[in-house]
């Protein structure tokens, strides 16, 4: 193996990590939303919506348990990403769901108030950018081992 081709998996093998380290970051997010919405909104949604009025939550929580399961959903599909083998089909599975995480992001962002896209926002932009750059160096690693 050229000295090219160990730096290039070297490489590849940090950002893998970083890459996995940022989705598992969005998952434990989404597993936290998950459980707050299905379980705790009626205790813990005053504190996380303090601008609005608190009987709102008594009579949502059929509706908040629904969106909670959206998210479990987007944790769970994100998990799946990082189980699958073939890199190609992991980087489209995990991209499809970090792009749904995002656009929840700017939803949240835009209806709700900034500060609660944001945290779903900022690191599935981050997950995307550097599990783009994951991909790119691992399919060059593999050209370079072929």
């Amino acid at each position: 193996m050229s000295q090219r081709a160990i730096r290039a998996a070297r490489y590849s093998d940090r950002v893998k990590w970083v890459s996995r380290g940022l989705i598992a970051v969005v998952v434990l997010l989404h597993l936290y939303i998950a459980w707050f919405e299905i379980f705790a909104w009626i205790e813990v949604g005053p504190d996380v919506f303090p601008t609005l009025d608190p009987a709102i939550f008594e009579g949502t929580t059929d509706i908040a348990a629904n969106q909670g399961v959206y998210n479990l959903f987007l944790a769970v599909g994100l998990v799946w990403s990082l189980l699958i083998g073939d890199i190609s089909w992991s980087y489209r599975v995990a991209m499809c769901f970090l792009a749904f995480v995002a656009v929840a992001g700017i939803t949240a962002s835009a209806t709700i108030e900034l500060s609660s896209g944001l945290p779903q926002l900022i690191p599935s932009v981050l997950a995307m950018v550097a599990t783009s750059i994951s991909y790119r160096a691992e399919s060059k690693s593999a050209i370079l081992d072929a």
